[in-house]
């Protein structure tokens, strides 16, 4: 017999029991931690990926990106092309109504801003979004937006607002611009020929991946809260 056995034979089965249950303890824990999450991507076209066919979108190069950091995650393309936030308001309910969904991602508002529509009626649509998502126990991140002074810097100054002011009203994550990795990379003119397309308003195919490297840790971010 040998003398590893004769020391493990020595502890007496109430030490190997004990040890065979911690054992399991950690393992459960593990496949806890492992379990898949479900994320929704509530937007307009930026969201949907107009212009680009089906892997060249948002929503694909984010599941590619999370799935490269070994996040077991499966995002859902809950995004309309010209949707307000108005549109967004009146589908979250049936959006959320599975009751499977974790997390969300809202990025909204930039029609609103093409239109003209008033930050207040936009902001008011917004708060009921992150009502619905609160009431559901999904979290939340929420992309703004930054927007020119077509309509004035009061207007401007009140549409940009409206997202960190309801990030702290609301206690969920912040992205404050969804074109944030595109103006890092480039100045305003050289990120414009780059990386959007020919309408100057929705990203390329580069565009989008620099968007996804550049919120992807704060999507990251979001899925690991508890």
């Amino acid at each position: 017999m040998s003398a590893a056995f004769l020391r493990v034979s020595s502890l007496g089965y109430g030490v190997i029991r004990s040890i065979r249950n911690l054992a399991l303890v950690f393992l459960t824990a593990g496949a806890a931690a492992a379990e898949p999450q479900t994320l929704v991507a509530l937007g307009d076209s930026l969201t949907q990926g107009y212009g680009l066919s089906v892997e060249e979108g948002f929503v694909p190069q984010l599941q590619v990106w999370l799935t490269g950091q070994g996040a077991d995650v499966t995002v859902i393309n809950a995004g309309v092309s010209g949707d307000t936030t108005a549109g967004g308001l009146a589908r979250v309910g049936w959006t959320l109504g599975g009751g499977d969904v974790d997390a969300l991602i809202v990025a909204l508002g930039g029609n609103d801003f093409l239109r003209g529509l008033d930050p207040v009626a936009s902001r008011e649509n917004l708060s009921g979004i992150l009502e619905a998502a609160a009431a559901g126990g999904v979290k939340v991140l929420l992309v703004g937006i930054a927007v020119a002074d077509n309509y004035g810097p009061d207007y401007r100054a009140a549409f940009e607002a409206m997202y960190p002011e309801l990030a702290a009203e609301y206690g969920v994550a912040l992205f404050s611009d969804f074109f944030e990795g595109l103006t890092t990379a480039a100045g305003i003119s050289e990120a414009r020929a780059a990386y959007m397309q020919p309408d100057g308003l929705h990203p390329n195919a580069d565009g989008v991946r620099r968007i996804v490297e550049a919120m992807g840790p704060a999507v990251l971010a979001l899925m690991h809260e508890e």
